[in-house]
């Protein structure tokens, strides 16, 4: 392990994301590659009939961050303007219960699941039953780093990730804190009181890498280590930005990085993109589609 990632255990003391840190911890480098493939493959399973633009954002963020293909399954209704709409991107359309969520995988969307390198799973859906038993299905067939994010954020859901083992298989939630407080049956108040110790006991109890979001992001993993992230701008908290932040992070998974790693520069990344917009624009008002423009230079030190 290269010093970025810190001691191990229990007592691991926390590091503060800095550029230093990022630094002595580099993504992989994608000179060495020779075409898409060797960037790695994200698949994005989400959407609603009611918010069928969450994919959008998180497809395209996966791109920005390096990912060399992606695909989408979404619900059918919105496939089609989704197909004009990101023309980067292989479309499935899923079948849809009768509020307009996805009701299943099919058996393209499961091939998918099982081939990529990466899957997000959760923006832009709702907790529905229908939305845990698409989670418990990619759970059930990824193969690499799966991001558990939004609707998918559900305890029935990661305790299958858990019981499930299989090696190379990874998996990074992001929660905010109404979220977490949901899982833990507990109030956000609590949660933002106590954001470094719920995210490492949560992701030791439970072998998953938790990004806790909020104004300070607590990042664990399952051995312990914990990275906390300050920087930003309140203009990160609208609309759509999770779901650009989730992309991020998978798309720098499928290029290689490890879970944690992907996390602790997925956020780095979003927060300084949001600080950048925010002088450009000012403190609040920018979009959560105009994050993800902001990422590949800063990826790459510029």
């Amino acid at each position: 392990m290269s010093a970025a990632g810190g001691g191990r255990g229990q007592g691991a003391a926390v590091r503060r994301i800095t550029p230093a840190l990022l630094k002595a911890w580099p993504l992989p480098d994608p000179a060495g590659g020779s075409s898409k493939e060797d960037r790695g493959r994200v698949l994005v399973v989400g959407g609603s009939r009611q918010v069928p633009g969450a994919v959008l954002l998180t497809g395209i963020a996966a791109l920005r961050a390096g990912a060399g293909k992606l695909q989408v399954a979404t619900v059918v209704d919105a496939a089609m303007s989704l197909v004009m709409s990101l023309p980067e991107a292989r479309v499935m359309g899923l079948p849809v219960d009768r509020r307009g969520l996805i009701r299943d995988l099919d058996a393209d969307a499961t091939g998918s699941v099982q081939h990529a390198d990466a899957v997000v799973v959760g923006p832009g859906m709702t907790g529905a039953a229908s939305t845990r038993c698409v989670a418990k299905a990619v759970i059930a067939n990824a193969r690499g780093t799966i991001v558990l994010d939004a609707g998918a954020l559900d305890a029935s859901a990661i305790a299958a990730f858990r019981r499930r083992r299989s090696t190379g298989l990874s998996m990074v939630m992001t929660p905010h804190a109404g979220e977490m407080a949901g899982l833990l049956a507990s109030d956000d108040d609590t949660v933002r009181a106590n954001g470094e110790a719920i995210a490492r006991e949560y992701a030791q109890a439970w072998n998953v890498v938790l990004a806790l979001k909020g104004p300070t992001t607590w990042i664990a993993a399952p051995d312990g280590r914990v990275w906390v992230n300050t920087a930003g701008s309140v203009g990160l908290g609208t609309s759509g930005s999770g779901d650009v932040l989730a992309g991020v992070i998978a798309g720098l998974a499928a290029r290689g990085a490890s879970a944690e790693q992907a996390a602790v520069w997925g956020v780095s990344l979003h927060a300084r993109a949001g600080a950048r917009l925010s002088r450009r624009h000012g403190q609040v008002g920018f979009l959560a589609r105009e994050i993800s423009g902001e990422i590949p230079a800063l990826m790459h030190g510029l």
